[in-house]
């Protein structure tokens, strides 16, 4: 979905189970959230907005931090969870590629996998909010094949053909240079690419299965096995990981990009 009123689609995936997300996965991406805000040195002072915020728990943490944020998600749903826990942000239902702020109004922007190839508008909205020599962050998914933890998003490709197509096109943005050339388009400088390491944990196959089954990759995939399959299949993949008295885990590597605006 790479623009306009077609971001009113996402809460179907994403949204319809908010608060699984929200209080089961996402607490998951800690590591790349911390990770991100340490190479832009977020801290006091900051104005920060997160683009495509999801249920906030970054946001949460770069006000932790010190900074003043902001936060743009499509789906109603998330952005409820994400005022629940940042009531003094400003966060907006909306389309990444028509932010509703105005010109030079934050001192950072951060996506963390909500930009993507197939959306170089976001990029566009992302340098126009920022001040001049303000500070971009982006995540996206790395070499996922090479990944240990590349098990855990085996299910989501029981979508059908063209939808899991459009997963990979998005995901061209984290292919060497790619995501570099994206960023020059829209205008950034001082562009570096950074490997980063996130690590999924669940404490068994079934929080796996309802952590995983709550994300919009997998409605697509649920939509075309149904729910039942989609969780046999992923129920199988995780119980081949157990170990005893240790969580299930999956690491995965992601590429990061930091930038800024021409000063």
């Amino acid at each position: 979905m790479a623009d306009g009123a077609q971001w009113e689609t996402v809460d179907r995936g994403w949204g319809r189970l908010a608060a699984d997300f929200a209080a089961l996965f996402e607490p998951a991406n800690v590591r790349e959230y911390a990770a991100l805000h340490h190479l832009l040195a977020v801290s006091a002072g900051d104005r920060l907005l997160d683009v495509a915020c999801g249920s906030g728990l970054a946001i949460e943490l770069a006000g932790l931090r010190g900074a003043a944020c902001a936060g743009l998600d499509a789906s109603g749903r998330l952005v409820a969870i994400a005022r629940d826990r940042s009531p003094d942000a400003d966060i907006r239902v909306g389309d990444m590629a028509a932010l509703p702020w105005p010109d030079e109004r934050f001192d950072v922007v951060t996506s963390f996998r909500g930009i993507w190839a197939t959306t170089p508008g976001a990029l566009t909205e992302a340098h126009r909010v920022l001040r001049r020599g303000g500070r971009f962050g982006l995540t996206a998914w790395g070499h996922l094949k090479r990944s240990p933890g590349a098990w855990a998003l085996a299910p989501l490709g029981l979508a059908e053909p063209p939808q899991v197509q459009h997963q990979s096109d998005m995901n061209q943005i984290g292919r060497p240079g790619r995501g570099e050339q994206l960023l020059a388009e829209a205008g950034f400088v001082e562009i570096e690419r950074h490997e980063l390491r996130m690590v999924w944990e669940f404490a068994d196959p079934a929080h796996y299965v309802r952590a995983i089954g709550s994300s919009g990759p997998a409605y697509e995939a649920i939509q075309a096995v149904g729910r039942a399959e989609f969780e046999t299949r992923a129920l199988e993949l995780a119980a081949a990981r157990v170990r005893d008295g240790l969580p299930l885990r999956a690491e995965i590597h992601l590429a990061g990009f930091t930038a800024r605006r021409p000063g």
